[in-house]
């Protein structure tokens, strides 16, 4: 078996939002006995009849896909008419002149459009529609106190990156060496290719509106093929998974994307079920021209993807001819031919082809240092496997159907 060479994909388009900001919802009080999630309840309802699919962020906060609406009233205009007009006829229905916050009126409501959750909140500061595919743009004048970790802010205004758009010019492979994993997070959010903060979406705000409402959220899931579904199947599925976000709130329903990492696992993250997480990656246009791209992570699993990825931990043993365990020097090198694998103490079984081994090293600057390599071996029943060994031991890491 031979190792295909690894080939950079374009990144994936980030879903283009209209965010719905109450700012005097934002900070409920807990003396109001609950009232202000009660009034952001029934906007996030309200808007169940512009578009289905609503999504509470935080208190406050939601976001609904804005391609789906726009097909319907014809363009992004109408449907942000649509959508004030709507968020403010059901904040009059809760009584607007007897409550207020320090954060402003309770009637106040701004909308922002931009791809991700963190661009269109700045947009919504400003109330400002950004233009498909301009994200990045929109993002470069903004200063880089804006990602939330005041540290890493710090360090980039004495170099000189006071704005996102200064550090997005950085390569990635500085920022990685650099400032690690929350400077490639921030690094990516500002360039526009990674669409939300950690610890910005409130979890749990779903089921809390549920319980401050006393009754499960009245959202539709008309037209599901509409708004985001491709198959009967697919509709079938999203009705089921949209009854069990009414039940058990919006958080509560999980569904895995994909992003960047080295192994199988490590590329897999759960995020609230909804069309837009659901969808599948949409096919890249041919680029006018020629933009280099950014390249795939050191030692990064090759395509295939393998078709299942093991749960827990899944010993195994590799001997050559001689009966001699097979190990990966230092080197990068393989002690001897694989000759045959036993998979969890199971029976031993032929190898008939194995690739070369690649190297994976993590964290070198701290003491969560780790070091380990995988390998691709086909066995005599036509199982190809997926392993890994570190400190001297093999594992089963997934399996290609």
């Amino acid at each position: 078996m031979t190792v295909a060479t690894a080939v950079p994909r374009p990144e994936p388009v980030l879903p283009r939002l209209l965010l719905v900001e109450c700012p005097g919802l934002e900070a409920p009080d807990e003396d109001d006995g609950g009232e202000h999630l009660r009034r952001f309840g029934r906007v996030v309802e309200a808007l169940s009849s512009v578009c289905p699919w609503v999504d509470a962020v935080r208190p406050g906060v939601c976001t609904l896909p804005i391609k789906g609406p726009t097909r319907y009233f014809g363009t992004e205009e109408a449907v942000l008419a649509r959508v004030a007009g709507t968020v403010g006829a059901a904040l009059d229905a809760g009584g607007l002149d007897s409550v207020a916050t320090g954060s402003g009126e309770v009637g106040e409501v701004r909308l922002g459009v931009a791809e991700g959750v963190f661009a269109a909140a700045l947009a919504a500061r400003t109330c400002e529609v950004v233009p498909a595919g301009e994200t990045a743009r929109f993002l470069a004048p903004w200063p880089v106190e804006v990602l939330g970790d005041l540290e890493l802010a710090d360090v980039l205004a004495r170099l000189g990156l006071s704005t996102l758009g200064r550090f997005a010019a950085v390569p990635a492979a500085d920022v990685r060496a650099r400032f690690g994993a929350s400077g490639v997070l921030g690094h990516r959010i500002a360039r526009g290719l990674d669409g939300e903060l950690p610890g910005y979406r409130v979890t749990g705000t779903g089921a809390r509106l549920v319980a401050a409402l006393g009754r499960a959220l009245a959202l539709q899931d008309r037209q599901p093929g509409f708004w985001g579904g491709v198959s009967a199947a697919d509709e079938r599925a999203g009705e089921v998974l949209t009854a069990l976000q009414r039940r058990l709130g919006t958080e509560a329903v999980l569904v895995p994307v994909l992003e960047g990492g080295r192994g199988p696992a490590d590329r897999c993250r759960l995020v609230p079920w909804s069309p837009v997480a659901a969808a599948p990656e949409p096919k890249p246009r041919a680029p006018r021209r020629k933009v280099p791209l950014e390249p795939p992570w050191p030692g990064r699993l090759p395509p295939p993807a393998p078709g299942r990825v093991t749960a827990g931990e899944r010993p195994a043993e590799m001997v050559d001819g001689e009966g001699a365990p097979v190990v990966v020097t230092s080197r990068g090198l393989l002690t001897g031919g694989p000759a045959r694998l036993s998979v969890g103490g199971g029976p031993w079984s032929p190898v008939v082809a194995w690739s070369a081994p690649w190297p994976v090293e993590e964290r070198w600057w701290s003491r969560a240092r780790r070091r380990a390599a995988r390998l691709q071996v086909l066995t005599v029943d036509g199982t190809a496997w997926l392993l890994v060994t570190e400190r001297g031991r093999w594992r089963v890491e997934a399996v290609y159907d």
